[in-house]
């Protein structure tokens, strides 16, 4: 049963005791009605032409988008992200060449401080350059990107921080990447950061993530080598410096090979799961800033072995055969051995 519409009486009544108090409060104590039973009234009235002031006012209507329209698009946003992140679990390759392949694995570079090595990176580029089957790989940290109170830190460098982009690009675009990682540097700089890099790679072909990127080398004769990537592995120890990578093989992470850097030490760690046989290296690279003032300050420890380590892959053999992952720790020694052993095969 429809409910009756009400009497003009009563919305008079409202508007004329809200004029004689001043407030809503007091009006309703007068009527003896509950406050939101009087404020009922006076919509009324107001939609009635009846207003207690000499002007009517049309309230603007609400800048917040209504609940359901709020609901379609977090749905639209959670499916697409869901999506995204599925595919990032495990990132699909193809590997186009055929036989043995190697990844050299550059550790943080930090391209534009003086205490970093320049001719050793320039060194190492030019080897992946020149070596057929080998392509880079960076586990972040291209640039000191300081930001904030670390600003200062520019007025300490010789190279200023346009300087720094340029040699980063030119660092980006040199070589053939499988990966390139942005690190806590570049994330310090929020969307620049991650604008800048994603811009820069755009024209290199490949895959940029700021802290991990989780590959299938999928290769011609159909075997599939997993790649674990990240700036960090969460773990440390002051006993090992590869505990991260390793805790994370031991921990469920079936991967072939597991490498970071970050804490510019270096450390290398091969081990079996019993369960599948598969066999797991993990790697810590350590960085090609050779002299660094916060290490010094802080008294912390050199354990610098080597910056950029070589994963030699030779796809002829099994998850449980040593002979499928072969690292080496200088990048020239990977390019040779990477050499012979594809002139091998052929």
């Amino acid at each position: 049963m429809p409910t009756p519409p009400m009497p003009l009486s009563l919305m008079q009544q409202a508007v004329d005791c809200l004029k004689r108090y001043g407030s809503e409060s007091r009006a309703a104590r007068e009527l003896q009605i509950p406050r939101a039973t009087l404020q009922s009234r006076l919509r009324k009235a107001r939609q009635n032409g009846i207003s207690p002031t000499p002007f009517l006012i049309d309230p603007p209507p609400d800048a917040t988008l209504p609940a359901e329209a709020i609901i379609a698009r977090r749905k639209q946003q959670f499916a697409h992200l869901q999506k995204a992140e599925k595919a990032k679990h495990l990132i699909p390759v193809r590997v186009a060449v055929d036989g043995p392949i190697g990844i050299s694995h550059f550790g943080d570079p930090h391209l534009d401080d003086d205490g970093t090595d320049i001719a050793r990176i320039e060194r190492d580029v030019n080897i992946v350059k020149r070596t057929p089957g080998m392509m880079a790989a960076n586990i972040g940290d291209g640039i000191n990107a300081w930001v904030g109170r670390l600003a200062r830190l520019y007025a300490e460098q010789s190279t200023s921080e346009a300087e720094a982009i340029r040699l980063y690009e030119w660092f980006l675009r040199e070589v053939p990447w499988l990966y390139c990682l942005g690190g806590n540097h570049l994330a310090w700089h929020s969307g620049m950061g991650v604008a800048l890099h994603r811009w820069i790679m755009s024209n290199c072909a490949t895959l940029f993530d700021n802290s991990s990127v989780r590959l299938e080398l999928r290769f011609p004769n159909g075997r599939a080598v997993r790649v674990n990537a990240r700036h960090d592995f969460a773990g440390h120890s002051m006993w090992n410096t590869v505990h991260g990578p390793l805790k994370a093989a031991t921990m469920g992470w079936r991967d072939h090979l597991l490498t970071c850097g970050h804490t510019h030490t270096s450390g290398y760690a091969i081990l079996k799961d019993p369960a599948t046989a598969l066999i797991s290296h993990a790697v810590r690279l350590s960085s090609y800033k050779t002299f660094d003032r916060y290490a010094h300050e802080k008294g912390l420890p050199n354990q610098d072995i080597f910056a950029n380590a070589v994963t030699i892959i030779d796809p002829r053999y099994s998850d449980d055969d040593p002979r499928l992952i072969h690292m080496c720790f200088d990048p020239e020694q990977g390019a040779d051995y990477l050499t012979w052993l594809r002139n091998r095969k052929n």
